[in-house]
């Protein structure tokens, strides 16, 4: 078991990483994730993970503060609402999927100002 929570929290590491590019992926919940499976079963790669500068950052903030930099939620909402705006105008002629693109923007942005602001 101690070895499926590695890989799980390795993959959720490489995707939170994927994240910091891609604005559909959340960063700091699937860290946040590393995090909760390495600690189950690494102390060694949950103290690597809580300890690296960019990072451990994510997640101590958050874990401490349970708060977003402001510079944070501006790139996220701004990436997502570029992102499936494009997807609603590009990828669809079907107005009912539009609808759904925009809708889902909506509730991620919500979600994402929902948290107190870092500052």
């Amino acid at each position: 078991m101690k070895y499926i929570l590695i890989v799980l929290g390795s993959l959720s590491l490489v995707l939170g990483v994927i994240g910091i590019f891609l604005p559909l992926i959340p960063t700091t919940p699937l860290l946040l994730l590393s995090a909760a499976l390495y600690i189950r079963s690494s102390e060694k790669l949950y103290l690597w993970l809580i300890n690296q500068k960019h990072l451990g950052a994510y997640i101590r903030n958050f874990r401490e503060n349970k708060a977003i930099p402001l510079r944070a939620k501006i790139i996220s909402v701004s990436m997502v609402w570029i992102s499936l705006s494009y997807c609603a105008i590009t990828i669809s002629e079907s107005v009912i999927i539009k609808i759904i693109f925009l809708l889902l923007a909506t509730a991620i942005s919500l979600h994402i100002l929902s948290y107190k602001t870092l500052k």
